[in-house]
């Protein structure tokens, strides 16, 4: 989720796999058999952290992948290292929810709901592991590094989906309306709304698509106003 593009509302397209070749081996059965064991490693943790296990020992996550407790370390070189990897596949699995799949160019209330949409979707998608990232990232400049990067890259998104409106602010208005939509829409209010006020997904989809429309609407619009 931290790719740039440059379209901000598009996913972007990863290169294509290199195609085995002459002088281009296929793996070998060994080379194989450690991609399967890592790939049972990072999906048992990350059914663990499905199920609300947040911080498992790596006795659980042996137990889960089927493989020892010693061989976990074969193929990572640590926890934090592992922690990354589980957390980079669950984001790479949910990459095509990134897209908004609307233009500037569509009526307002289309691209508020389409944003909102997207942003419940995305984080319910990557679920469990955006908390654990959260929480590890102080520890782990690089995954702090990485949310920075995925912050930046969804806030770009605002900024080209709203465009027009922002273009008709003032800078000083036109940052602070941004930054406002930026948290309205982030993956923490969400799970506030969602886990800490225990609002329905569709109660919680409306108060967002509710804001975001009350920011971005005619500024001359207002109490006891209607709107032309």
């Amino acid at each position: 989720m931290a790719a740039r593009t440059d379209s901000p509302t598009r996913a972007p397209h990863p290169p294509p796999a290199p195609t085995p070749g002459p002088g281009r081996p296929t793996t070998d059965g060994r080379q194989l058999r450690r991609e399967r064991n890592r790939e049972a490693v990072v999906d048992a943790l990350l059914d663990l952290y499905r199920e609300g296990n947040l911080q498992p020992g790596t006795e659980e996550i042996a137990a889960r992948s089927g493989l020892s407790p010693r061989s976990l370390f074969r193929y990572f070189d640590d926890v934090d290292d592992l922690t990354r990897t589980a957390i980079r596949h669950q984001e790479d699995r949910v990459m095509h929810l990134v897209p908004v799949d609307v233009g500037p160019d569509r009526p307002l209330a289309v691209r508020v709901g389409a944003l909102v949409d997207q942003r419940f979707r995305l984080f319910d998608a990557v679920g469990h592991a955006a908390t654990v990232a959260r929480l590890r990232a102080p520890f782990q400049p690089l995954l702090a590094e990485e949310i920075h990067q995925s912050r930046e890259f969804l806030r770009s998104q605002i900024a080209s989906l709203f465009a027009p409106e922002l273009a008709g602010m003032d800078r000083g208005a036109g940052d602070a309306v941004l930054a406002a939509a930026d948290v309205l829409t982030s993956f923490e209010s969400c799970q506030l709304l969602l886990h800490g006020q225990g609002l329905t997904p569709t109660r919680a989809r409306a108060v967002v698509a509710g804001a975001l429309s009350a920011l971005f609407g005619s500024p001359e619009v207002g109490p006891g106003h209607e709107r032309a």
